[in-house]
């Protein structure tokens, strides 16, 4: 069992240029496929996960934007993304924000120092993913890579990544005044 974690948090088309693409998303596609490459340890995705009928579910009413149904290109981890992965990558498709699996998983491991947390979307389903694995694991080391996250905002990346900090998740590569992934 792997003692290091980099959890890729749905680099996915619909959030990087497709239904809910931002420019910050782009900007942080190549970083992650380098740190995925570069990691010294197991390497796990989530993949946001939706059926026909989204826009009538509770996340629906509130977010009326059809994005990662699956089976669609939208839905599919970024090419650049899924190479870097090597195909030897274990994917936790959620149906919510954070995903249990994916902390139950990581909780199975007897000797996991630490999980380091890349992706999007900073402020839903990375902090999303943080907390409940930091809840499951409060002992385990849980860090965010702030360079290889962008939120729905620099702005709401900024206050989840403060928000993560009060929670005890170490955040690293902040980048100073941006809020935001390098740019």
């Amino acid at each position: 069992m792997a003692k290091h974690v980099l959890a890729v948090i749905d680099m996915q088309n619909d959030f990087i240029d497709g239904a809910l693409g931002t420019k910050e998303a782009e900007e942080i596609v190549d970083k992650v496929a380098a740190q995925i490459r570069d990691f010294d340890g197991e390497v796990v995705c989530t993949r946001d996960t939706h059926f026909e009928g989204y826009l009538g579910t509770q996340e629906g009413k509130r977010l009326p934007v059809p994005h990662c149904i699956k089976d669609t290109e939208g839905w599919q981890i970024r090419t650049q993304v899924s190479q870097a992965c090597a195909g030897e990558t274990k994917v936790f498709d959620k149906l919510t924000f954070g995903s249990v699996e994916l902390a139950e998983y990581l909780k199975s491991m007897s000797d996991l120092e630490s999980v380091t947390l890349i992706g999007l979307c900073t402020d839903i389903c990375v902090i999303s993913n943080a907390l409940v694995i930091k809840a499951f694991l409060p002992e385990v080391t849980v860090r965010v890579n702030a360079d290889c996250c962008a939120g729905v905002t620099p702005e709401s990346h900024k206050n989840a990544l403060e928000a993560m900090k009060m929670c005890q998740v170490e955040v690293t590569n902040e980048k100073e005044g941006t809020g935001s992934c390098s740019y």
